[in-house]
């Protein structure tokens, strides 16, 4: 992911490897992570269980917020992809009966905005 498209705040991809090393200590037993998503400071991952956000805070990211979404509360998400002149696609999850999105966030054309549907597709409707 590009500085600029960190800056502009756009997700790209993280590897498998990373994911695991950085965040396996959040897992139950039984879980692993799918696929997860790096902005410039905070992290999102999707896991066979549940959505984890992990957002960083303060000057020095050193206060982290670890927030669990279960896939049965997801009560809607939409997919925006990218355009021509628009170069990030957007991800909208509704918790519960909320009538705003409880998360937005937007991803770099590198991210295939498709897989990423698909996993939570699988997920919230299976």
């Amino acid at each position: 992911m590009g500085l600029f498209s960190g800056l502009m705040g756009n997700a790209g991809a993280v590897s498998q490897e990373e994911l695991v090393k950085e965040y396996s200590k959040l897992l139950i037993a039984t879980e692993h992570i799918e696929m997860g998503f790096k902005l410039i400071r905070d992290v999102f991952l999707f896991t066979n269980k549940r959505l984890i956000l992990v957002e960083k805070q303060g000057l020095t990211g050193s206060k982290i917020e670890y927030r669990s979404i279960i896939y049965k509360s997801i009560s809607r998400f939409s997919v925006e992809t990218a355009g021509t002149f628009d170069l990030d696609a957007e991800l909208k999850i509704w918790v519960s009966s909320e009538a705003n999105p409880s998360v937005v966030k937007q991803f770099t054309k590198s991210v295939d905005v498709y897989e990423v549907q698909k996993v939570l597709a699988n997920y919230v409707l299976g």
